[in-house]
């Protein structure tokens, strides 16, 4: 037993929230630690491997002034510098741990990545995407195992990059959405840890549908003894291909895109253009947020 394990347990405010769903259960779950302060590392962490959720964040005080809060987002086996639906999540749970009750303004979140700006207000929040770390298009040897651990042929491939804004993106374009949908990859295979694929579906002159289909794949990770895993909603892979495509002029804001089809669930996540807090032109990365679970946790 370690000397934190015989500590008297404090109860602190806990939250499991749903990101980007349609509705009800349809989207990404995260669990959020709202009163992170004084926890360890090692205790975040193995917070996270309990809940063994794809994100766990922990809600401290911020170190910068610009900020109103600071997170930590942890997988069950490691920590990331930054990751889409728990930034959201992690807002939500922000907002509502406010003593004004304030649901519709704009905040400041600190995490290792940097400062991101979040916007609350009608029915979602949406965040500024980062900007990307790595980028352009990816080694012929990496299109080449990446589509093998896909299923399919390099030659399917129509064009391909590499979208890491600090989650380790990387992204194929397939022919349609239905050939995105029809992948069944070999999570051991994928080259790196990451990988997501999209596709259209086709006319959005109206945006009456959404605009592609995408799905992402993380890879099995041996080292910390987890398995590979289909993300259901994925705001990160989401922002850097919503770079990518404006990069190239596929589309321009505001559009709509699908993820979790093939995993039971129904993801939209909305792409929008607005000036930030510093008055330049950027990319919002948005959904929706709803309570699944409220309760304490005893750390």
């Amino acid at each position: 037993m370690t000397s934190s394990d015989a500590a008297v347990p404090t109860a602190r405010r806990f939250l499991q929230v749903d990101v980007f769903g349609s509705g009800p259960f349809r989207g990404n779950p995260l669990a959020v630690v709202v009163d992170a302060d004084g926890l360890t590392d090692e205790q975040m962490q193995r917070i996270a491997s309990w809940t063994n959720l794809s994100e766990t964040t922990f809600l401290l005080s911020p170190t910068r002034p610009e900020a109103d809060y600071r997170v930590r987002i942890f997988t069950p086996s490691s920590e990331l510098d930054f990751a889409g639906h728990p930034t959201l999540g992690s807002a939500f749970a922000w907002l509502r741990s406010q003593a004004d009750g304030a649901s519709a303004r704009t905040l400041v979140q600190e995490c290792p990545a940097g400062l991101v700006e979040v916007r609350a207000g009608g029915d979602g929040l949406a965040f500024a995407a980062p900007p990307l770390v790595r980028s352009g298009p990816l080694e012929a040897d990496h299109v080449d195992a990446a589509a093998r651990a896909l299923g399919i042929e390099p030659d399917q491939v129509l064009d391909h990059a590499w979208v890491d804004n600090g989650a380790g993106w990387c992204v194929l374009e397939l022919a349609s959405a239905q050939d995105v949908l029809a992948l069944e990859p070999d999570l051991a295979a994928i080259p790196g840890r990451k990988i997501g694929a999209l596709g259209v579906v086709g006319s959005t002159d109206d945006g009456s549908q959404p605009a592609y289909e995408v799905r992402g794949f993380v890879a099995p990770d041996p080292t910390a003894g987890t398995a590979g895993y289909e993300d259901p909603v994925t705001g990160s892979l989401n922002a850097g291909i919503a770079q990518w495509m404006i990069e190239r002029g596929r589309l321009s804001p505001p559009w709509t895109a699908r993820q979790g089809t093939r995993v039971g669930r129904d993801g939209l996540v909305l792409i929008d253009s607005a000036v930030d807090a510093e008055g330049q032109e950027a990319l919002w990365i948005g959904g929706t947020v709803r309570i699944g679970i409220t309760g304490e946790v005893l750390v």
